[in-house]
């Protein structure tokens, strides 16, 4: 009997404790990872004011595009095809998909040292360094992924620990340089002694060699999932260079300092998103009946919660959000409401998003993800050339709020295709 049938012919009540226990680690890694990452922009903040804040941001939102490249092409394979396998097929695995984010993230950071050695000004440095940094950055969320999918949580969870631990003595030395590139270092630093110790985790070591080897064997997964994340985060990298030619630096980073009040929120977003996917496909395979009422559920709870959230921050007095985000704080809560509605509009999306890539329909998903991309740039941009950062701000949340219904109508005709699939055909004699 094979693992996945053993799964399916456990108890109700001990398959929902199992799920329960890796969906907690699944929230609490990503607290760890999503604190750090707060504490960073806190800190990053307060230290280097508005304009160099949006100097960090810029450097941030390129890496968010580098990271969906190593997800699409090594980790959102890795989780569709091996959750809930054989030690022996998962080990395998783990050692070419994790050599693929290393191989990614070292061509591309060097690309990203020779662009920002050209740059130069402000720019150019934080971009040289952030070059330097990739393959720790990819290569410790690459060991992330890897243990949600042989559903191991705990294991992620103690590797951002580790991370957010590197990361205290780091800022501190960063803080006495005091410029954007020595916050980009620290940053990356800490990563990557992360990722050292998740060799230590795995005992696996990153197969780079085995890189195309990867790559050809989930081509059919994998440059669907590259364009669809890249779209996403292209989109936001967009938006943001945009947002800083038609406003200024300042505008991004009180885009970012908005979207920081909404950390707490996004970690609870984020650690969900670790390991929807993994469950989603779980749930097809023990129960394909059930899966739309799986991603109805997860969607909408997303979306209350960050309504909830949005509502408290608008009750947040002013002295405490100076207290937060120094400077920062006055032009951020001014976007307030329409970030709290593009978050909502995208934990609903994701719910549909989720049934989709257990579903493995990377065509349908990617033609929603092209359209939301659009959607976005579209919305972020025009409503800054009409009405600055707030009408940016609105734009986008409209733009996500339409994405998200084209989410929803795919995964109801993919559900139909696969029920319909899965009917066996009645042969007349």
């Amino acid at each position: 009997m094979t693992t996945e049938e053993e799964k399916a012919k456990a108890p109700a009540g001990s398959t929902r404790r199992a799920f329960a226990g890796r969906l907690s680690w699944g929230l609490a890694d990503q607290a760890a990872s999503s604190i750090s990452n707060f504490a960073v922009g806190i800190y990053v903040a307060r230290s280097l004011g508005v304009t160099a804040f949006g100097v960090f941001s810029l450097a941030w939102v390129t890496y968010g595009v580098v990271l969906n490249v190593s997800r699409g092409l090594a980790t959102d394979p890795l989780v569709v095809r091996f959750s809930g396998v054989s030690d022996t097929a998962w080990r395998g695995a783990v050692a070419r998909s994790s050599g693929t984010a290393l191989g990614v993230g070292t061509a591309i950071g060097a690309a990203c040292v020779v662009a920002g050695l050209a740059l130069g000004g402000q720019v150019g440095p934080a971009f040289a360094c952030l070059g330097v940094m990739l393959p720790g950055l990819l290569l410790q969320d690459a060991w992330r992924y890897a243990f949600f999918a042989a559903g191991t949580g705990k294991k992620a969870f103690v590797n951002d620990v580790v991370w957010g631990v590197a990361l205290v003595p780091a800022m501190v030395l960063a803080a006495r340089a005091g410029s954007v590139a020595a916050f980009v270092l620290a940053w990356g630093a800490s990563a990557t002694v992360a990722a050292g110790y998740g060799y230590v985790q795995s005992g696996i070591l990153p197969r780079t060699a085995q890189a195309r080897d990867w790559l050809r064997e989930q081509r059919d997964l994998g440059y669907r999932y590259l364009v669809e994340n890249v779209s996403l985060s292209g989109a936001s990298q967009l938006r943001a260079y945009g947002l800083g030619a038609i406003v200024g630096v300042g505008a991004v980073g009180a885009v970012r300092g908005a979207e920081l009040l909404l950390g707490p929120f996004l970690a609870v977003l984020m650690g969900l998103s670790l390991v929807t996917v993994a469950e989603a496909a779980r749930v097809l395979r023990r129960a394909p009946d059930r899966l739309g009422r799986f991603c109805l559920l997860l969607g909408g709870g997303q979306a209350v919660a960050a309504l909830c959230w949005g509502g408290a921050l608008l009750l947040m007095p002013d002295r405490l959000g100076e207290l937060v985000l120094g400077d920062v704080w006055h032009s951020a809560a001014q976007l307030i409401v329409p970030v709290t509605l593009g978050v909502a509009g995208a934990g609903l999306g994701t719910g549909a998003a989720a049934g989709l890539r257990a579903l493995a329909a990377a065509r349908r998903s990617l033609r929603c993800q092209l359209f939301a991309s659009a959607c976005y740039v579209a919305g972020g941009l025009g409503g800054a050339a009409l009405a600055g950062t707030v009408g940016s701000a609105w734009g986008v949340a409209t733009a996500t709020l339409a994405a998200s219904a084209v989410w929803w109508l795919q995964l109801r005709s993919a559900l139909r295709e696969h029920h319909q699939d899965s009917i066996p055909e009645v042969r007349t004699p």
